[in-house]
């Protein structure tokens, strides 16, 4: 699949929308750190557009005293996938993962 042709106003607002993208899920993480919101309420956001394409395994590295190699390891042991993003979480591993961690 060829990369699409794109004029430069398309190419510029292509590239705020990914940035307002990249600030909107750091906000997340930075109000999940601080406890504003909850593990429950971040994974309630899976119909957010720019929310649930975020990863699990970053939302999980987010948590306090989680860093790379206990996330992957909390993944493995709930048999979810690193790529897994929010949206695409099922209810099982919703459920397991809020078990786990909430």
């Amino acid at each position: 699949m060829a990369v699409p042709e794109l004029s430069l106003e398309q190419r510029q607002a292509a590239l705020e929308k990914a940035k307002a993208a990249r600030i909107r899920r750091a906000q997340v993480r930075n109000e999940l750190k601080s406890g504003k919101l909850s593990l429950q309420q971040v994974l309630d956001m899976k119909d957010d557009p720019v929310v649930g394409r975020m990863k699990v395994l970053t939302l999980i590295e987010t948590l306090p005293g989680f860093g790379k190699a206990r996330s992957e390891k909390v993944l493995k042991e709930l048999g979810i996938a690193e790529s897994r993003r929010i949206k695409g979480l099922g209810d099982r591993q919703r459920k397991a993962l809020l078990e786990r961690l909430g």
